[in-house]
């Protein structure tokens, strides 16, 4: 009987620089409904192995026991310790398959194309956001980037002039606004955290007090359940007991991190989410990888995105993806 192996040892998740979307509006990457349906092809055995992203995990693990019920007899192995664990991965050959929540660092394809002498395949998967919560009896209406990194930073990169430390400095007065920020974030290891010092802290240094956690959902989870709780995590990972802020880069109009507002580009921390791959570019993927990754780009793989709280690609780009390996859309 095939088996699915999901290693989650909760490290960390990588974000994306928002500049690597608009290569591609994201307004033009939509409709999973549109793909074709995967069809079964005969031949396909063997052993599939995934190292990274954590923010991935439950993504290749929707793609992986679906893939596995067309193809019972083969085997995927999934291990989610953080997207920085996916180039060293690649490059010692103990994983096929490198899911990231950022791009590669030019160190890591260095070090990848010195021991090959090619780089790596960037594929673009699925579209993510990075939403900043709260408890959901706050009643703060939303923050924008000098106020996030008032909260958030210790060095005040993005022009704020003195910290924030209660939610009284924002205007709250509900009973308990002069407590202090209950801060929570991800791990250095994480994509999403290198994301956010990017782009939220303007590559500033996060404070000492903010409490780092393991995971994506342990960040929600924790501040759900603490009244003066913030923290940044993806937003497929909101629950009931926390609340999604509004962001505002102008300080004026204040964006929800709805579909839409994710999909025509007004919601500004928006990223792209990535699986990379070994493909010898004088040698044709395996039949195994090959079918995976088309089966991805399709109608089944694509609803899977969305499902688990990401934005589907749009037809012309998961062509575009698929080429770059030498395939096409089934």
């Amino acid at each position: 009987m095939a088996e699915t192996q999901f290693a989650e040892t909760q490290m960390a998740k990588t974000p994306i620089p928002v500049t690597s979307i608009s290569a591609t509006p994201i307004s033009e990457t939509q409709g999973a409904e549109q793909l074709p349906t995967y069809q079964k092809v005969s031949g396909v055995s063997g052993i599939l192995t995934s190292v990274g992203s954590d923010t991935l995990a439950t993504l290749m693990l929707l793609w992986a026991q679906e893939f596995q019920k067309i193809y019972p007899n083969i085997n995927i192995q999934i291990q989610a310790s953080g997207s920085s664990t996916a180039p060293t991965a690649l490059t010692e050959a103990t994983s096929q398959l490198g899911p990231m929540s950022r791009p590669m660092k030019a160190k890591e394809i260095e070090s990848f194309k010195h021991q090959y002498g090619y780089p790596p395949v960037q594929l673009r998967v699925a579209i993510d956001a990075i939403g900043i919560f709260v408890n959901k009896d706050n009643p703060i209406a939303g923050l924008n980037f000098q106020q996030l990194d008032a909260i958030f930073s210790s060095t005040l990169k993005c022009g704020a002039v003195r910290p924030l430390t209660q939610w009284q400095d924002l205007g709250v007065q509900a009973e308990w606004a002069k407590l202090g920020f209950q801060l929570f974030g991800r791990n250095s290891v994480s994509g999403t955290y290198g994301y956010f010092k990017q782009h939220a802290l303007c590559n500033g240094d996060f404070k000492r007090a903010v409490n780092e956690q393991p995971g994506s959902a342990s960040v929600v989870q924790s501040v759900a359940s603490s009244i003066n709780g913030i923290g940044y995590s993806g937003v497929g990972y909101h629950v009931s007991k926390a609340r999604l802020v509004p962001i505002s880069q102008d300080g004026q109009e204040y964006i929800t991190p709805t579909r839409d507002n994710i999909l025509n580009g007004e919601y500004p921390l928006a990223r792209y989410l990535y699986v990379y791959i070994n493909k010898n570019p004088l040698k044709p993927l395996p039949k195994l990888q090959a079918e995976f990754l088309k089966f991805i780009y399709s109608k089944q793989g694509q609803l899977n995105v969305e499902k688990d709280g990401y934005m589907s690609l749009s037809p012309s780009l998961a062509q575009s993806q698929l080429q770059k390996v030498g395939l096409s859309l089934p």
